[in-house]
């Protein structure tokens, strides 16, 4: 069990607290999967759905009209729940992390933008765990830069006819619906719409399935004339950026707190690892240049705590945009992590490579996290753009620059 110490911070209440002791208790008493690209990795992914659901933590993933932001009192998503659920899931299995995230992603849009029909078709079911959620965005030269998607939604009377190809999309082949963004007019952001497309509706298809290094269920969709009602529609026309940027914008910080959780377990493994392995009759621990690895690990795992929850608690308070909070904690939290567990490989010697180690399967894990939901170039971008706009804010009205947060629309993935 890792070091909770970090739950007496401000950024919790005593929910939180009950809640990440609760499911480290539960978490820690299931045997998680860990397949290989030999295995049935769909059927994993299928097992950790369902498992998940039935013990309730997919209630996490979708609105909860009880729950309430405390500025408006809007129905809202506990974004620091998903951060401990997330990287309390992460130390104990990539897969298992992947699957909930998933769940919330997918629906997130349908949770914020949906209608009443809408949210009350789609959102039990992936709560329980009963039907399996994806979120489709990324195309093969529209990744980065979703401006630049060519999927089309026409409108024909009471249907959308959709066409084009999404890739790189989590849960191909298994989701039961995706929320899709697709081109409706042509403005580089407003002509973008998001829509809700079921995994039996006629003209789309699975046209392969993407290898990883850490196997995920991972393909390509294909839409050829694919016939929707126009009640799938999410929000308005030309919605679809900004429904993506406020899904991200409340995700993207849990992507973090799943590479804080891996190097969390990174750090476990390897000071066990150095108090069990005896260098010239003493533990290797006992070695000053062990000891100076575990202190840096140490240290980069708080600072990227500290971002991440830093983000979620700025969201739950108020509910504003954090697009500067969320880019630092996903951009800070997902390299260190990648150093954190390359550190622990090292210290493990020729047993870090092993496959089946668990720092081995940490090091395949955690090399995707710094390119989804935007890569660690784009975070930087990010950042930058939103310090300038702090700075001229700043410089215009001095007085209220500090208290003033910015709700606005970020172009960059």
């Amino acid at each position: 069990m890792s070091d909770q110490s970090f739950l007496d911070w401000p950024f919790f209440g005593d929910p939180h607290r009950q809640l990440a002791f609760k499911l480290e208790a539960w978490a820690s008493q299931q045997t998680w999967p860990h397949p290989t690209a030999r295995d049935d990795v769909d059927a994993a992914a299928r097992a950790n759905v369902k498992r998940l659901g039935q013990a309730g933590w997919l209630n996490h993933c979708v609105i909860d009209p009880t729950h309430r932001n405390e500025e408006d009192s809007t129905p809202t998503i506990d974004v620091r729940t998903l951060c401990l659920i997330r990287e309390t899931l992460a130390r104990y299995s990539g897969l298992a992390d992947f699957s909930f995230a998933m769940q919330g992603l997918g629906c997130g849009p349908i949770s914020l933008f949906g209608t009443a029909e809408q949210q009350t078709k789609y959102l039990p079911p992936v709560a329980a765990g009963s039907a399996i959620a994806a979120f489709a965005i990324s195309e093969r030269d529209a990744g980065s830069d979703v401006a630049a998607m060519t999927t089309t939604a026409r409108l024909d009377r009471d249907h959308f006819i959709i066409n084009g190809e999404k890739t790189w999309i989590s849960n191909a082949g298994i989701a039961d619906h995706a929320v899709l963004f697709a081109r409706t007019g042509e403005h580089p952001t407003r002509g973008i719409s998001a829509f809700i497309v079921e995994s039996h509706d006629p003209g789309l298809t699975v046209t392969e399935r993407i290898d990883t290094i850490a196997p995920h269920p991972l393909g390509t969709l294909r839409f050829v004339d694919c016939r929707i009602p126009k009640t799938r529609l999410l929000g308005t026309l030309g919605q679809g950026f900004k429904i993506a940027m406020a899904t991200l914008d409340i995700f993207r910080s849990t992507v973090g707190a799943a590479a804080l959780g891996m190097a969390r377990r990174a750090l476990d493994e390897a000071l066990q690892r150095t108090l069990d392995r005896q260098i010239h009759g003493n533990p290797l621990f006992e070695q000053q240049l062990t000891q100076t690895k575990i202190a840096e690990m140490a240290v980069a795992i708080d600072c990227a705590a500290l971002l991440v929850y830093r983000a979620a608690w700025t969201k739950d308070r108020d509910g504003s945009r954090i697009t500067r909070e969320a880019a630092m904690a996903k951009l800070y939290a997902t390299d260190q992590a990648q150093q954190v567990i390359d550190k622990a490989v090292q210290l493990f010697g020729a047993l870090g490579v092993v496959a089946g180690n668990p720092v081995e399967e940490l090091y395949r894990e955690i090399r995707a996290l710094r390119i989804y939901e935007g890569t660690s170039e784009i975070q930087k971008l990010i950042i930058a753009r939103q310090v300038l706009e702090a700075h001229r804010r700043a410089q215009a009205d001095p007085a209220t620059a500090s208290t003033t947060r910015k709700r606005g629309e970020n172009n960059a993935l």
